[in-house]
């Protein structure tokens, strides 16, 4: 086990990646297999990376020795600086889970890219994706950061397009590249800032610093990093690449980038509110706490009133990550009025539901993934009747539903009970202000709880309950045990992580002291000494009794209904229909299901209606030969925010245009004129 806490372990981390992705490219050329073997080499050395990465992560919370060390480069301002402490390892450990169990799906999931799309390419930017992922929590000088950072977005846009020959998902890898490099801006005006403050790239300089930077300059930090992060993290309104992205992506990647990559940038704003920059002010966690409630509320609002499965679960991403930074920003606002304790428990209730979102939304991707692939659609309209065809999937997805619901004794429950919890303690506050956001974050959560069961209700029933509405719904077919495989390694995490809350929270409350909360920054942490506290919180959280409690409710309920039938013969026959025929067009949708509640929210959703009807004889209009309706939801964010800047910089852009006159002078009169004013500008610096 010691070789895991060495620089050499981490490095042979990234070889495995590399190895993965040059060498699947070469594979493919060298034999004609319709890119087979190139797939299963590159998901193989992803699956070898992945867990590899995950046996450090645990080496390094269950010993608490951090790994840290330098690898020169030829610039001097640039160091390819690595520190893996405690609360990277915890980030590094749930990116290693998923990306192995995404390599473990792939290998099933490929099939239908064979001969259609080059597998070599799509293992290239497989791992360096994944290695990107890595790097992030890793990176400890800024401009390394960035380096990975935009690894990190670049190869995740060239899996978004992978299958080209969709022009849906053309259009959404570029909206996604805009985006992604929209917020790349903002986080590189925080970084620039930082080193401007502190005369350092170094994450360790800039935590030194800590104090001597002025408040203005530190908000502005502040706020470039939430608004630069906020978008790769998907917060409303800068979301708007989110639903596009996710469902155009290969399914054990969309898992990936829903359950994984978002977290990155939640992980960097863990890092700038407490790690680099402690003691923001207390209205930073207010601002963090209204956009928490914002993104939760509307992200199951428009994840209800979907149909497209994918984009679903893109919208309850946008709603999830809104419930993360609800107890980010309490922990913001209690570290600010000195109840330190109190800001412990709500990071512990953030960290927990990062870890929980990355395992049910992973699970759900994963299911949807193996319903696409069983039927050929993304839409919920032409699914039903699946439970009976695809029994594994339908049970690992109830699960996903059930904890993504808040369902105990599912880890979904547990941490947004703590997340209300860490709420319920502020409303405790002397403070006025704290009191009404606190109560409007309240407020959110449980609509967005009800609003969330709801939406999962329908996604479950209209996916596999009832009958099966098209062909390709009657002939679909159970996945490989490859596809299965990972989908019941999270249904059971699922479980685990719900049952066994008090530990999971205690352990948490020791990453979260490792990065100097408590004590002085170090790569050491006191693990043995926090993991003391489950008792403490047993009384809080005691989902251990309740997990009993219902399981014996189950087995009394089950053991009493067998006593009672035991001795009854099953007879299978036609439902009793009332003298008409059962069928799919008898059946409730997907949107006949959601419509009232669309209906209650149309100020919100603003829904459109389009209505076609067909008649026997025109001449007789009582008697309808066909009717379809269509609905559909308007994009608000579009409209009133990117269109009109999108308006002003095509105006700007054909402005400029002008300086083109394609005159060879003119343009070397330009670079004279910068010239002077960037020798006079030096002169007075």
């Amino acid at each position: 086990m010691e070789f895991l806490l060495t620089p050499a372990s981490v490095l042979l981390l990234f070889a495995f990646f590399f190895i993965g992705s040059v060498g699947a490219v070469f594979i493919e050329r060298l034999f004609s297999d319709n890119g087979k073997m190139a797939g299963f080499w590159g998901h193989g050395f992803a699956l070898l990376g992945s867990l590899l990465g995950l046996a450090i992560s645990v080496s390094v919370l269950f010993f608490g020795q951090g790994i840290a060390f330098t690898l020169p480069t030829v610039f001097p301002n640039f160091l390819l600086d690595f520190r893996l402490d405690g609360i990277a390892a915890f980030f590094f450990g749930i990116i290693s889970l998923v990306s192995a169990l995404a390599s473990i799906y792939g290998f099933g999931y490929q099939k239908h890219f064979y001969g259609k799309y080059r597998l070599g390419v799509f293992s290239f930017f497989y791992n360096a994706f994944i290695a990107s992922l890595l790097l992030v929590p890793i990176a400890n000088h800024a401009l390394f950061f960035l380096l990975a950072w935009e690894l990190m977005s670049v190869a995740s846009y060239f899996l978004v397009v992978f299958e080209n020959q969709k022009e849906e998902n053309i259009k959404a890898g570029f909206l996604y590249f805009l985006m992604t490099h929209f917020g790349t801006v903002f986080v590189m005006i925080a970084f620039f800032l930082a080193y401007k403050a502190t005369g350092s790239f170094l994450f360790d300089d800039w935590r030194a610093a800590t104090g001597t930077i002025t408040p203005l300059i530190q908000g502005i930090i502040f706020g470039a990093a939430l608004i630069g992060f906020g978008t790769k993290a998907g917060i409303i309104p800068l979301h708007i690449w989110l639903p596009e992205a996710h469902p155009a992506a290969p399914s054990h990647v969309s898992a990936l980038m829903s359950g994984v990559m978002v977290k990155t940038a939640l992980f960097m704003l863990f890092r700038f509110f407490f790690d680099f920059f402690p003691g923001a002010p207390m209205e930073w966690g207010l601002v963090i706490i209204l956009i928490g409630s914002l993104s939760a509320l509307l992200g199951i609002l428009y994840a209800l009133s979907e149909n497209d499965i994918k984009r679903l679960f893109a919208f309850s991403t946008v709603e999830n990550v809104g419930i993360i930074l609800l107890g980010l920003g309490a922990g913001v606002t209690f570290f600010s009025i000195g109840l330190e304790s109190f800001a412990l428990f709500s990071l512990a209730a953030a960290l927990y539901h990062t870890l929980n979102h990355a395992i049910f939304k992973s699970l759900l991707f994963l299911g949807a993934g193996s319903v696409v692939e069983a039927t050929g659609t993304r839409n919920m309209e032409s699914y039903g009747g699946l439970i009976k065809l695809l029994p594994f999937t339908a049970g690992f997805f109830l699960v996903g539903s059930l904890a993504i619901s808040a369902f105990p004794p599912f880890n979904g429950f547990a941490s947004e009970w703590l997340t209300f919890q860490s709420l319920f303690i502020g409303m405790t506050s002397a403070e006025m202000i704290i009191k009404v956001v606190f109560f409007i974050a309240i407020g959110s959560l449980v609509f967005t709880s009800g609003l969330a069961a709801a939406c999962f209700v329908k996604t479950f029933g209209a996916t596999f309950l009832a009958r099966p509405r098209t062909e390709e719904a009657k002939n679909a077919k159970e996945v490989s045990v490859f596809m299965l495989l990972p989908m019941g390694i999270l249904a059971l995490l699922s479980f685990l992580l719900g049952i066994n809350a008090t530990t999971v929270v205690a352990s948490l409350i020791a990453i979260i002291a490792s990065i100097g909360l408590i004590r002085p920054v170090t790569l050491q942490f006191p693990f043995s000494e926090f993991i003391q506290a489950r008792a403490d919180f047993a009384a809080i959280l005691p989902l251990e009794s309740i997990a009993l409690l219902l399981g014996l409710v189950f087995l009394l309920s089950f053991g009493a209904i067998w006593f009672v039938t035991r001795s009854r013969k099953i007879v299978v026959g036609p439902t009793w229909d009332c003298g008409t025929p059962l069928g799919p067009r008898g059946e409730i949708t997907s949107g006949s299901f959601s419509r009232s509640l669309v209906t209650i929210f149309r100020g919100i959703l603003r829904p459109t209606r389009q209505s076609t009807v067909e008649y026997h004889d025109e001449d007789m209009r009582y008697f309808i030969k066909s009717q379809e309706i269509r609905t559909s939801m308007s994009d608000p964010y579009r409209k009133g925010i990117y269109q009109p800047i999108g308006v002003v910089l095509h105006f700007l852009a054909s402005q400029a245009r002008r300086i083109q006159s394609g005159n060879v002078n003119m343009y070397i009169l330009y670079l004279f004129l910068t010239l002077i004013i960037l020798l006079l500008w030096a002169t007075h610096v």
